[in-house]
């Protein structure tokens, strides 16, 4: 997004907030999340739930709301220098955070000290790369200067780890957390509940507007459905797709589904043998018919794409073939020495339903080409201890992320964060493409720039990406103003419960 525009943004923003009037907060939502958080520091939070709670108690300096436009949080603007390098947010004037704090650069400045601190082990520190110095020039101004050229430096404030926490409460973040957002935190009671309360200094006039929330943290699936339809819960976060026609059939349940660019695929090991072999991963892909494991494992509530890059974004590559090519597989695996196949463990993460589902599916799949697949399940909390990054064969994914950029470079740049950990992937001239689209700031060179990038992913083959996948809420129909969000955000500012 060009600078003026990101500029606007944070303006009408600005206005929208002074035109609030205040209003009586009402009710307590009943919630579910599906586990239990492991972090009440949003710095080292990895999962949806965390994020939800991330969202709620804390603020980043952009936000992105339902139409993924971005719009000024704790930063009511920001502006770049003409070589994209220096980038400067001027901050939101009387905000505090819950213990009383007033909200200032030195927060900012704090705040990103310790993500980049290796001892957080925040996944956020992959963005601090990009950053020479964090500057605060004023109580209400703070500057970046960055390394490199980039263009996309303010979306990144989106991500789900960069949430601003106060300068003088970082040692307390674990036990007694403090924020600026819409709810302050009440109690956490690991496997059982989180319960919020409002925020009566909220910044924004008369919002929040319900008093507080209870999240019930439900494992099974099942049991979160059946709450939602015996009206024990008001809101049920993340319906399983295969759940959405059925509550769908109730008439006391309003379920809200929206298109993301969450993803499933599958992770080859790049230096592992038999995926050391371009031949061997370009064969897995021929293999898969995308289309059906997408009426497979999310009952066609997605779209088959090559990449990240969903295909309703208007950079997306329609030129390139999702097809299944069964004898071209064949050849290309004959050809890497492998003419009858070869046997290998496929591990799938438990609670991952649409994971487990396309497992079975690659499974079938692959045996059409002579690879015999082990699918080995997995429980969650040991999979991403013992399986994620360590194994050569596994099913993987991951969530929306507020930009191309953000959705690409970490996973296919040979130095991205997410690559260096699942599939170990190098191309130089991957590399070249995303490096140049970093520092683009026009339109049609960067829906070139990652129209080409998608043609080289498909021929390089880090690893699968099989479908992008919608997104459900559901809610009782006494729960009014409430949006589901394609970030996988839970924005509860506006809503109420009757």
């Amino acid at each position: 997004m060009a600078t003026g525009k990101m500029l606007a943004a944070g303006l009408a923003a600005s206005l929208a907030i002074l035109a609030c009037a205040p209003v009586l907060a009402k009710g307590v939502l009943r919630a579910t999340i599906s586990t239990s958080l492991n972090q009440l520091d949003p710095a080292r939070h990895t999962i949806g739930d965390e994020y939800i709670y991330g969202l709620l108690v804390f603020g980043g300096l952009v936000a992105i709301d339902e139409d993924l436009k971005y719009r000024g949080e704790l930063a009511e603007k920001w502006e770049a220098s003409e070589d994209l390098k220096t980038w400067t947010f001027y901050l939101r004037r009387g905000v505090k955070f819950h213990h009383g704090k007033d909200f200032g650069s030195d927060d900012v400045a704090a705040t990103f000290k310790h993500i980049a601190n290796p001892a957080t082990g925040s996944s956020g520190r992959t963005h601090m790369d990009l950053i020479e110095a964090v500057e605060p020039i004023d109580k209400h101004t703070i500057r970046f200067k960055l390394k490199i050229p980039y263009a996309g430096f303010a979306e990144i404030m989106v991500e789900r780890q960069l949430k601003i926490v106060a300068a003088d409460r970082i040692d307390k973040l674990s036990t007694d957390p403090s924020g600026t957002g819409p709810f302050m935190f009440k109690s956490f009671t690991p496997g059982d509940r989180l319960e919020l309360v409002r925020n009566p200094n909220y910044y924004e006039k008369g919002l929040p507007k319900l008093d507080g929330v209870v999240f019930r943290i439900m494992p099974e699936n099942a049991a979160r459905v059946a709450a939602m339809e015996a009206g024990d819960i008001d809101l049920m976060w993340n319906v399983p797709l295969e759940s959405i026609e059925k509550l769908r059939a109730n008439p006391k349940v309003t379920v809200d589904a929206v298109p993301t660019s969450t993803w499933d695929g599958i992770v080859m090991g790049n230096k592992t043998k038999p995926f050391d072999d371009v031949r061997v991963r370009r064969a897995v892909l021929l293999a898969l018919d995308k289309t059906q494991l997408t009426a497979f494992a999310v009952f066609g509530h997605g779209m088959p794409t090559h990449s990240p890059i969903s295909p309703r974004h208007p950079y997306f590559n329609k030129q390139l073939s999702l097809k299944q090519d069964i004898p071209q597989a064949k050849k290309l695996l004959a050809e890497a020495g492998y003419p009858n196949g070869f046997k290998i463990v496929l591990h799938t993460p438990v609670g991952r339903p649409t994971r487990e589902r396309m497992g079975v599916a690659v499974q079938q799949m692959l045996r059409q080409v002579g690879i015999e697949v082990e699918l080995q399940r997995v429980p969650y909390n040991r999979f991403q201890t013992e399986v994620s990054g360590k194994s050569p064969f596994y099913m993987d994914g991951y969530f929306t992320r507020p930009s191309i950029d953000t959705s690409t470079y970490p996973w296919y740049h040979s130095s991205g964060s997410w690559n260096t950990r699942m599939w170990h992937f190098s191309s130089k001239r991957i590399d070249e493409v995303l490096d140049k689209a970093r520092i683009t700031k026009d339109e049609k060179e960067l829906n070139r720039l990652y129209q080409q990038f998608q043609a080289y992913a498909v021929e390089d083959v880090p690893g699968v990406i099989a479908y992008v996948m919608n997104f459900a809420n559901a809610h009782k129909k006494t729960v009014k103003g409430f949006r589901t969000h394609p970030y996988l955000w839970l924005d509860l500012r506006n809503t109420t419960v009757e």
